[in-house]
């Protein structure tokens, strides 16, 4: 073997050696690394395990937690109201047992004092009976007696509370002419209890000036000379109301003004009144707070520019202008100089009102929380754009076509603690506003009726919503009322026709409702029985609907089964115009609806009155009649259509109207 074949030899050896060794630690090496990242994905499992375990825990912890909360503030509210109920019971209890005891001793005192007063005056018959006879001996017994009977008790000499309570039961003008009599019935008539309520809107008769004259002399000269001693400045009389008197003028005014300087609230309505009293207010009543003029046309822009004189009405806070047409831009401009503090500003019926008057009010005028604009056609958008710089609360606008969905949109920008919204009879108004009144989030009360809306979100907080005489209003906007209004407590959707079955249906998911009015709809025993599903409701008027039959309110299978069976806290219940019921309905509702307090059956003229009569022993408040339902129901006494529609329209129409009058000339004067 030569040494070239020993090396090549030896060199492949070594080569197969490394070779195989080789092989050996990569196979070694390989299984090591598959038992390595097998450890690795166990630990990564595991970890991964752990963590959606944490968050699972996290996630089950923070809803426990919540409601635990939810728990605690439960009882807390459930506490307070047991609290707060036991107060009212604990507080009823004492004042009826302070009237009680109060009337007791009321009754007492007048009793002894009618003994007291019986006593003086049987000695004062015996007195004079005696002196009597023996200066004529010779009168008969019966004379006597015809002279005792004509004696008189002097009224004076009574204690000044029986006084009082004797004047109480007397008018204004027989007051005044009481005071005439003498000087001891003068003085009686000064009474300042007697008068710190004096409220002559109630005079509708004639008064002679010479007596309110002649009367407020007399009390202001009383007043004057017991001050001289007493340092007695006046009498204490806050509110004045002339209201309607014919015969106020401003030689009345004056002696009122002279004598009463503590006068805080002040109506004028309705009186002629000129530009020589206005003079008097900022002479002589400096802390008045409320002022109505209504309806007051004599007086003119020059008159309001008094008002500035002397101390002038800076702590003016109402002010009613309602009716005086008379009253320019220069006019409102005179007020804002005098009058900066005005927060409640009331101006209704008066059709010359314009955008330029309310901007040049409110440019001094900016504590303004309250506003009323009632029969103002030709106030627009721009009012509200001058408006800005107050701090609205509560607006009313009525049968205005000039207020537009733009206003809304500026509503939403500029009065974030707006609560009460009135937009009544406003044709410009569509349902696109109702979106612009989500962020308000202090918003309370909305009352959109006659407005043509038909969908559209609102506010999450409002708690009651008027639709009556949205005849347009359908199933879908009832659904996008009961997804945007959970809250909701009071829901009025009289006289919309076209909601069914299937809207009712939507109106249960509102679980906050206790109040709907659903007269005046096409609401059937198929509505009833859905409606039933709501055990919340409180009250309910179904008037006006002729569809509904007793199946609607007893207690079979049918609709109404489930209102009296589901229904136990039904409070207020109206029927009116159902004329299709009988006597089975009241049965079926004593049965069913236990704390009904308030029924109302006009014009049901199937229920007799005997069961009417059960019934009204069952509830707190009862109406009741059978007579024919009126033509404007748009059926007969028997359910049957009535054909002659014009003059259903016509009649409604004005009873509406009539109807509409006198609510908001209450409504106005609340405010």
């Amino acid at each position: 073997m030569t040494p070239e074949l020993m090396i090549k030899a030896c060199s492949f050896y070594t080569g197969h050696l490394v070779k195989t060794h080789f092989c050996t630690w990569r196979d070694i090496a390989r299984t090591n690394e598959n038992v390595i990242l097998a450890e690795k994905m166990n630990r990564a499992v595991t970890c991964y395990n752990f963590r959606l375990q944490k968050s699972v825990f996290h996630h089950w912890h923070s809803y426990m937690e919540d409601q635990k909360e939810k728990l605690k503030n439960m009882l807390l509210r459930i506490q307070q109201i047991i609290y707060c109920h036991k107060l009212t019971i604990i507080l009823t209890k004492w004042r009826n047992t302070a009237r009680h005891k109060s009337k007791k001793k009321e009754d007492e005192l007048i009793l002894k004092h009618e003994l007291q007063l019986k006593k003086w005056k049987n000695r004062l018959i015996l007195k004079r009976a005696a002196a009597e006879e023996s200066n004529f001996p010779e009168r008969s017994s019966s004379e006597v007696s015809l002279v005792d009977e004509t004696l008189k008790c002097d009224i004076s000499l009574l204690p000044e509370r029986a006084i009082l309570q004797i004047f109480f039961y007397l008018s204004l003008k027989d007051v005044i002419i009481c005071g005439q009599v003498n000087h001891a019935w003068m003085l009686m008539t000064q009474l300042n209890s007697l008068w710190n309520a004096i409220d002559f809107s109630s005079v509708k008769n004639v008064i002679p000036d010479k007596y309110i004259v002649s009367t407020l002399q007399r009390w202001r000269l009383n007043v004057l000379s017991v001050s001289k001693y007493a340092h007695y400045n006046y009498l204490n009389l806050q509110e004045l109301n002339v209201s309607g008197c014919p015969t106020f003028t401003d030689e009345s005014m004056r002696h009122i003004s002279e004598g009463c300087p503590g006068v805080l609230c002040l109506n004028l309505s309705n009186t002629t009144i000129t530009n020589r009293m206005m003079r008097l207010l900022p002479r002589h009543f400096h802390n008045l707070q409320n002022l109505s003029l209504a309806y007051c046309r004599r007086f003119t822009d020059k008159g309001l520019q008094y008002l500035n004189l002397g101390n002038g009405c800076h702590k003016l806070i109402y002010l009613d202008l309602s009716g005086c047409t008379q009253i320019s831009v220069q006019g409102f401009r005179y007020i804002a100089n005098s009058c900066t503090g005005i927060m409640h500003l009331t101006i209704n019926d008066m059709p010359t009102l314009t955008d330029n008057c309310v901007k040049a009010l409110v440019e001094k005028c900016s504590r303004i929380t309250s506003l009323v604009f009632t029969g103002a056609p030709h106030i627009s958008d721009c009012t509200f754009r001058a408006l800005s710089a107050c701090k609205l609360r509560k607006i009313r606008f009525e049968g205005n076509k000039r207020v537009t969905d733009a206003s809304f949109k500026f509503i939403d920008k500029n009065y974030p603690n707006l609560s009460h919204i009135y937009m009544a009879d406003c044709k410009g108004i569509t349902d696109s506003s109702l979106r612009s009144l989500s962020p308000l989030k202090q918003l309370t009360v909305l009352n959109l009726a006659n407005c043509q809306f038909l969908d559209g979100p609102a506010s999450i907080r409002i708690r009651e919503l008027n639709l009556s005489n949205c005849v347009r209003l359908s199933d879908a906007s009832v659904m996008k009322l009961s997804e945007r209004c959970p809250n909701l407590n009071y829901l009025s959707l009289r006289n919309c026709e076209h909601l069914t079955a299937q809207g009712i249906g939507y109106i249960v998911n509102i679980f906050s409702l206790v109040s709907i009015d659903l007269s005046g709809t096409d609401i059937s025993n198929e509505g009833l029985n859905v409606l039933s599903r709501h055990k919340k409701l409180k009250e309910l008027s179904v008037s006006e609907c002729y569809r509904i039959t007793d199946d609607g309110i007893q207690i079979t299978d049918s609709a109404m089964e489930m209102l009296s069976a589901k229904c136990h806290y039904l409070h207020i219940l109206d029927i009116s115009g159902c004329v299709l019921l009988t006597d089975q309905i009241l049965e079926d509702l004593q049965i069913g609806c236990k704390q009904l307090r308030i029924l109302k059956m006009q014009y049901c003229t199937n229920i007799s009155k005997k069961a009417a009569q059960r019934m009204s022993s069952k509830v707190q408040q009862q109406e009741y009649n059978t007579n024919d339902p009126p033509r404007w129901f748009g059926y007969d006494r028997e359910g049957n259509p009535v054909t002659d529609l014009d003059n259903i329209t016509s009649s409604k129409g004005a009873l509406e109207l009539t109807v509409k009058k006198s609510t908001y000339s209450s409504e106005d004067q609340a405010a």
